[in-house]
C-alpha cells in the first residue's frame, strides 16, 4: 500500500521532474541546473498545488539591448513567442501574470488591450485571459496554461465613466485610479500636494465597482487614499506596497490605517520585491521581505496579504538598456538605495522562480500549509472573486 508520506513524496517528486530538477537529494530539490539552490519537498508540493498569483508582474518588460527587442517582437509578429519563451513562464510556478500596464490615453490603452487579447488569442494552448473567478478553477485543472490578468496602474485612459465598460469588456479587470502623480481622479503619492479623490475619480470609482473591475490603491497619496477607502463599497486592493511601519516615513509604503480599512472592505495587499520599498537601508535580504507578509498577517490576519513582487517574470524590475525613471519630481520620496551590484531587487527574489523561494520562507517562518497556499495565490483568487461578476453574469 502507498503511505500518505509515500504519495506527497512522488508529488513533490513529479514537480521538481517536471521542472527540470537534475537532483533530490533527501527530500530537497534543484529546480534548475544554472543554480545549485535546493527546496524542500514542501515547498515544491505547495507551489505545485497553489493557483499563484503574481498580482503585478509586467509579464517581461524590454530589453533595448537585444535587436530585436524581444518583447515587442512577441507583439508584433505571430509565431515570434517559442516554446522555449514559453517554458519560463510554465516552470516559473507563478501561473496568473496581473500585468500592470501604463497605456496611458485612451487610444494608447486601447492599442495595448488589442495587443495583450491578440497575444493571448494567438497562443491559446498556452495562455488564458483571466476574466472571472472560475478561470482559476481551470487554470487549476489545466496545468499547461498560464493565466494573464489585464490591470493597469493609473486610469488617465477612461475620459469617461462609459470608458470603464468599454475596457471591462476588453478585459481589463483592475485598475489604479492614479499612478504617482495626480490626474482627473485624485494624487499619487509623488504629488506636491495631495488633494484627494476628486468628484471625477469618485464617479470612475463607482463605475469601477458596478461592472465589477477592482480598485487598486498602490500608488495613491495617502489623502485620496483614505477617500477612496471612504467611498468604496467593494472589497479594494493594494497590488504592490510595503508596510509603512516596517520603513518609517516612506511615503509609498501603506499605514496600518490602511492596511486595516482594506482588511475591513475584505480587501488583498501584496508584497513587493523591491529592495528600497521593503527596507531603509542596506543590506536587503529576504528576510525583510518576509518580514512584511507576517507583519500584514498579524496586524489584519493571514487572508489579507499576497504577491505583487513588481518584477517581470524573469526578476527585473524596469525596461533594460534605458535610464532608469529616477526624473520624476519628487522622486527622493522612493528612497531609493541599491545593492552592492546596483540592483534594486532582492536577492532570491529577483529570478524567474522565486515563487519557490518565496514558499520556502514561509515555510521558515512557520506559517502552515493552508496559510502558505492563501498567501501564494488563495487570497487573491478570492477577493477577485468577491469584486468581479459571477461567470456567466
Amino acid at each position: 500500500m502507498t503511505t500518505r508520506r509515500d504519495a506527497v513524496r512522488a508529488i513533490a517528486l513529479g514537480a521538481a521532474t517536471a521542472l527540470g530538477a537534475p537532483a533530490v537529494l533527501r527530500n530537497r530539490y534543484r529546480l534548475f541546473g544554472w543554480s545549485t539552490e535546493e527546496y524542500s519537498a514542501r515547498a515544491v508540493r505547495l507551489v505545485n498545488e497553489t493557483v499563484v498569483v503574481d498580482m503585478l508582474n509586467q509579464f517581461r518588460f524590454a530589453d533595448f539591448r537585444e535587436t530585436p527587442v524581444k518583447s515587442r517582437l512577441w507583439m508584433q509578429t505571430p509565431g515570434s513567442f517559442r516554446r522555449a519563451d514559453y517554458e519560463v513562464y510554465r516552470n516559473s510556478g507563478t501561473r496568473v501574470f496581473s500585468l500592470g500596464g501604463g497605456g496611458g490615453n485612451f487610444q494608447g490603452a486601447l492599442k495595448w488591450a488589442a495587443d495583450w487579447n491578440g497575444f493571448i488569442a494567438g497562443y491559446s494552448d498556452w495562455f488564458l485571459r483571466v476574466d472571472d473567478a472560475s478561470d482559476f478553477a481551470r487554470l487549476a485543472r489545466d496545468r499547461d496554461r498560464i493565466g494573464i490578468m489585464l490591470t493597469m496602474q493609473g486610469a488617465d485612459h477612461f475620459r469617461n465613466a462609459d470608458d470603464v465598460d468599454t475596457f471591462f469588456a476588453l478585459g481589463q479587470r483592475a485598475s489604479q485610479l492614479t499612478y504617482n502623480t495626480t490626474n482627473r481622479l485624485g494624487s499619487g503619492f509623488l504629488a506636491d500636494e495631495d488633494t484627494g479623490l476628486t468628484d471625477f475619480g469618485a464617479e470612475i470609482l463607482k463605475r469601477m465597482q458596478a461592472v465589477g473591475m477592482a480598485v487598486d490603491l498602490s500608488h495613491t497619496g495617502d489623502r485620496t487614499t483614505l477617500d477612496i477607502l471612504a467611498a468604496a463599497t467593494k472589497p479594494v486592493i493594494v497590488s504592490h506596497s510595503a508596510a509603512r511601519a516596517l520603513v518609517p516615513g516612506h511615503l509609498r509604503a501603506k499605514t496600518d490605517e490602511v492596511i486595516r480599512a482594506v482588511a475591513k472592505s475584505g480587501g488583498v495587499m501584496g508584497i513587493p520585491f523591491i529592495r528600497f520599498m521593503i527596507k531603509l537601508d542596506e543590506p536587503v535580504t529576504i528576510e525583510n521581505a518576509l518580514d512584511h507578509f507576517d507583519y500584514v498577517s498579524k496586524l489584519v490576519g493571514v487572508e489579507h496579504v499576497g504577491m505583487g513582487s513588481d518584477l517581470d517574470a524573469v526578476g527585473n524590475p524596469n525596461p533594460m538598456g534605458v535610464p532608469e525613471p529616477t526624473n520624476q519630481p519628487n522622486f527622493d520620496r522612493y528612497r531609493l538605495h541599491r545593492d552592492t551590484d546596483s540592483a534594486i531587487t532582492t536577492r532570491k527574489l529577483d529570478h524567474s522562480k522565486r515563487t519557490y523561494d518565496l514558499a520556502e520562507g514561509l515555510i521558515r517562518r512557520k506559517h502552515s500549509d493552508a496559510d502558505i497556499k492563501l498567501v501564494l495565490g488563495g487570497n487573491w483568487a478570492r477577493v477577485l472573486g468577491a469584486i468581479w461578476p459571477a461567470p456567466g453574469a
